[in-house]
């Protein structure tokens, strides 16, 4: 056994690491000699907290992953719970020599739910990103609106200072007593900018059913959430070069008001 100094020795007292004859040595333990002497030490602990957060794997492949964004999370951000540090324990590893640990490569909003698109190797994370930034993925949401609204129409105007441009269509609309009428609406953003939708249909007094940052006050639903849902994505696959399309079916609370999902 190595020689300890007095200091050494202390410190490793006091975590009672040292035992003589089976007793737990201390500083006025004396040694006589032909006692068995053990050192047991400690194994390391790994303080860092893990998240655990299950999600739903919609689609997966080497290159990229598709997933179910719930309600009440954000996707990234300076924050723990996070859709991006929970992709590890739901995503398995890329067999190909770039992987890396997967990454979002778009966002929604902390209320908004629906289908998400994950990188998982380097090159395939700046491959889906040149598709978003050369506007080469179709995206379509569905949304509950309040108020009535004509068939269909195209909204343009500045979103933090940039153009942008939304589509919709009124698929079905019912009567509501608390709200007049509310309508399921199909979007497709031309653009991408933050909020974009949210502020669109407020722009024309529309607002998103549950939208409490952009909603009507009186009309303010408590309790159940922002009915926005992003629905599908489409776009080519950047290896495969095969047409991808993939959804996130309706949830039900979506279901429950109208007859045609």
């Amino acid at each position: 056994m190595a020689a300890l100094t007095k200091s050494a020795l202390k410190k490793v007292l006091k975590k009672k690491y040292i035992t003589v004859n089976d007793t737990i040595a201390t500083t006025a333990t004396i040694i006589r000699g032909g006692e068995c002497i053990k050192i047991t030490m400690p194994k390391e602990v790994n303080t860092s907290k893990k998240l655990i957060l299950p999600l739903t794997v919609l689609f997966e492949d080497d290159y990229l992953a598709v997933i179910h964004k719930p309600a009440g999370i954000l996707v990234s951000g300076n924050t723990f719970k996070t859709i991006a540090n929970a992709l590890v324990q739901n995503i398995q590893r890329s067999n190909l020599a770039d992987a890396t640990k997967p990454q979002p490569v778009h966002r929604l909003d902390y209320a908004t739910t629906g289908i998400l698109l994950v990188g998982k190797t380097s090159s395939s994370i700046r491959a889906l990103n040149s598709l978003f930034e050369d506007k080469k993925v179709q995206k379509t949401y569905y949304a509950v609106t309040i108020g009535n609204m004509n068939e269909q129409g195209k909204i343009t105007s500045e979103v933090d200072g940039k153009q942008s441009q939304s589509t919709y269509t009124v698929l079905e609309t019912v009567s509501s007593k608390r709200f007049g009428k509310l309508n399921l609406v199909q979007l497709e953003p031309q653009t991408g900018r933050r909020h974009q939708l949210r502020k669109h249909l407020s722009s024309i007094d529309n607002p998103i059913l549950g939208d409490k940052e952009y909603g009507i006050d009186t009309l303010i639903l408590h309790g159940k959430g922002m009915y926005l849902h992003a629905y599908s994505l489409q776009f080519i696959h950047p290896y495969t070069q095969e047409e991808v399309y993939l959804k996130d079916e309706f949830l039900e609370r979506f279901q429950k008001i109208f007859t045609q999902i």
